[in-house]
């Protein structure tokens, strides 16, 4: 029996008040679509997951949009006219710096989000994980943000703030915790112009903040794909030790607010699990304290790491058993150009690049220092195959 819309009150429109304007702020957000904006909130990934037959990295985006893009592509992760998923069955691993220096940091949460489900429709998955700029944004460290960043919240406040006005229209609809309540309206020190965005920056990425809550609660801080382990800064035996499983939990429950408002000891200092870089920092990297590092996580052959800028490209170390794929794509760190790490199911590793510098011959990079000296540095080789795409 149809229900006549002439007798439709409030008291028959909550959940579906609620899915529309949650959709309708999403879309005007992001130019996204989402058919359910708010779905029962998944398990959070496993820790360990098993080797998938193809599985791809991505390093560091830092607020870049078509960079990211271009790097989705190359993976042949989307199609580059539509910006839907095309892995197939294929995970891949984004390794945390969506966040900060670029001014399309929303866009990207949401897009990342977007392709997780899409995803997981088809048989693969998408995961990210924290790097030290996620957890210096829940932290409420601004330092690396950009002017265009922050304006991008101040515009989610106005689309967000008019939802909530909307579902206070019609009784019976749940209300969510005003996320700005507590949060100052003035900020001493900053230029006037960015309060509003300096605040809504805080309410959206505070511990338990919306979009704290729904796009960086899932990440992991630290993930076994296979036999690859995936973490930004790196890894000490401290910290495995201490428990992979355990941070993971611990940074969890700190985003979503459960475990007050200082972040983790794993994630605060130096020599963190977000901020190390004693085996992504330079070609001198201690092989023997990785070895000792991979030899107490069971079957780990490899880690894969971001954070630390690589000018020269993806590259390898210790016989490719640290793998360093962050090569600064974003406009807001070096423009890189995009690269990703490919790692089939027989353990063969692959660099995915359109990086016309690359010698296809001798499997290394060709970095021109100045023009008009001629000249070529090569930097050292590494067992990669690599593949140069147009």
């Amino acid at each position: 029996m149809e229900m006549d819309s002439s007798n439709l009150t409030c008291r028959d429109l909550p959940p579906i008040l609620s899915s529309f304007v949650d959709a309708f702020v999403d879309f005007s957000v992001s130019g996204l679509f989402f058919p359910n904006p708010n779905p029962n909130p998944s398990a959070p990934p496993a820790t360990r997951l098993p080797a998938p037959g193809r599985l791809v990295a991505i390093g560091d985006l830092h607020g870049d949009l078509p960079k990211t893009l271009q790097a989705l592509s190359l993976a042949g992760l989307i199609d580059p006219s539509t910006n839907r998923w095309t892995g197939s069955a294929t995970v891949a691993v984004q390794v945390g710096d969506v966040l900060d220096r670029g001014g399309d940091e929303l866009r990207l949460l949401y897009l990342l989000h977007h392709l997780k489900l899409q995803a997981a429709a088809d048989g693969g998955a998408l995961h990210t994980i924290h790097g030290n700029h996620e957890i210096m944004n829940v932290s409420g460290n601004f330092r690396y943000a950009t002017a265009a960043g922050v304006d991008e919240f101040r515009r989610w406040a106005l689309w967000y703030r008019a939802g909530l006005a909307m579902k206070r229209l019609c009784p019976g609809v749940e209300i969510p915790p005003d996320p700005f309540k507590g949060i100052p309206k003035s900020f001493p020190g900053v230029k006037k112009e960015f309060w509003e965005g300096i605040r809504a920056r805080l309410a959206a990425l505070r511990p338990d903040g919306p979009i704290a809550n729904r796009f960086l609660a899932g990440n992991q801080t630290v993930l076994l794909v296979g036999d690859s382990v995936f973490v930004h800064g790196g890894l000490l035996q401290n910290h495995i030790q201490y428990g992979l499983e355990k941070i993971n939990e611990e940074v969890r429950d700190w985003v979503t607010g459960l475990n007050g408002r200082i972040s983790p000891v794993f994630v605060r200092s130096r020599d963190s699990v977000v901020w190390l870089r004693r085996f992504s920092e330079g070609w001198n990297c201690d092989c023997r304290q990785l070895e000792g590092v991979l030899e107490l996580i069971p079957g780990a052959k490899r880690m894969v790491m971001g954070h630390t800028i690589q000018e020269e490209g993806i590259n390898g170390v210790c016989e490719d058993r640290a793998i360093r794929i962050d090569v600064g794509l974003s406009k807001g760190c070096t423009d890189g150009l995009p690269e990703v790490l490919e790692i089939n199911g027989g353990g063969e590793l692959r660099i995915l690049t359109s990086n016309p510098l690359y010698d296809r011959q001798h499997k290394r990079r060709r970095v021109v220092e100045e023009e008009k000296k001629g000249l070529a540095l090569l930097v050292p080789d590494s067992r990669m195959e690599v593949e140069v795409k147009a």
